[in-house]
């Protein structure tokens, strides 16, 4: 087993150390455009990122019986070199951005993802509030482990990937040099993927390379600014419902369903998707087609706006 650093672990006292600085900078400059602290949200945020320390853990039990089972099986084998970590960053960062923006467009995914986005504050605290059932993110990177990368290979990658986004989780930077903002993913491009308005709905997933986003037609610059949140906001800092929110609606909306073909649609669809009203019989009693309804507004060319999420079916 390749012997590499926790990088979550090390990264800790600065994360703590930058998010004071951060707290510190917005008393002492506060900008009354920003949306800054709240004591409440941050709490929240903070809460959520140590409750899911908790059940991450449990969900690697599954995870690693399943990694390791396929990466007994494949023939292949990525060796832990210097040469061989930077492609493995970068495959898993390619990963990564699918694996993002399927959180996004579909409404069962949407539902472990929006945790991230359920703060209407942007903050380094808000980096931290992570979901508690990312059980659903392992599918994604079974092809690396196909390929013959080692599963802590992988952890130590997807590790690597998380720390680097806490830095972008802030207002206090404005735009990094036009070289680093055209390849990596920085707080300006990270601010827009959190915004609720609709042209910047669904757009920069990627995680520490923006160049996904730029190659596969997601990519909006920061022109305005943004509104943070969801397109409907949840109102609570209980951080139980702020884990399980969307679940809950999930299951209203499976119990109000009229067949089959929409309880499919509740969940497999986008959030914002939903049946269109029957129509009335205008010339011909034969029944008219059923036609399936899109969000108000339309939606964007990746995504639209969602009634309980930011997004919907691409």
């Amino acid at each position: 087993m390749p012997n590499l650093p926790d990088v979550v672990l090390w990264s800790i006292p600065a994360f703590v150390l930058l998010t004071v600085v951060e707290m510190v900078s917005c008393r002492l400059h506060p900008d009354e455009d920003a949306e800054g602290y709240e004591a409440k949200d941050a709490a929240t945020s903070v809460g959520m990122g140590l409750g899911s320390l908790v059940f991450d853990f449990l969900w690697k039990i599954p995870i690693v019986a399943v990694y390791t089972a396929v990466y007994e099986l494949t023939p292949l084998r990525v060796p832990v070199l210097w040469w061989t970590v930077p492609l493995m960053l970068l495959a898993q960062d390619f990963f990564y951005y699918w694996s993002h923006r399927g959180h996004h467009v579909i409404r069962i995914l949407w539902a472990c993802h929006v945790v991230h986005h359920s703060s209407r504050k942007f903050n380094f605290t808000t980096a931290l509030r992570q979901p508690w059932t990312s059980l659903t993110v392992w599918p994604f990177y079974l092809p690396l482990i196909a390929a013959g990368v080692h599963p802590a290979a992988l952890a130590f990658c997807s590790s690597a990937n998380l720390v680097y986004q806490f830095w972008i989780h802030t207002e206090r930077i404005d735009k990094m040099p036009r070289w680093f903002e055209f390849v990596l993913n920085t707080p300006s491009h990270h601010r827009v993927h959190h915004a609720s308005q609709g042209g910047y709905l669904d757009r920069n997933f990627g995680g520490i390379l923006i160049v996904w986003d730029r190659l596969f037609g997601s990519f909006v610059a920061e022109t305005t600014r943004p509104v943070y949140g969801l397109t409907k906001n949840i109102d609570t800092y209980n951080p139980l419902k702020v884990a399980t929110h969307e679940y809950v609606s999930i299951a209203k909306d499976l119990r109000a369903a009229r067949d089959w073909r929409e309880r499919a649609g509740r969940v497999f669809r986008g959030p914002g998707w939903g049946p269109a009203p029957a129509r009335a019989e205008v010339a011909s009693p034969a029944a008219s087609p059923v036609v399936e309804s899109t969000p108000v507004g339309g939606g964007t060319p990746v995504g639209g706006s969602a009634p309980v999420g930011e997004s919907t079916s691409a």
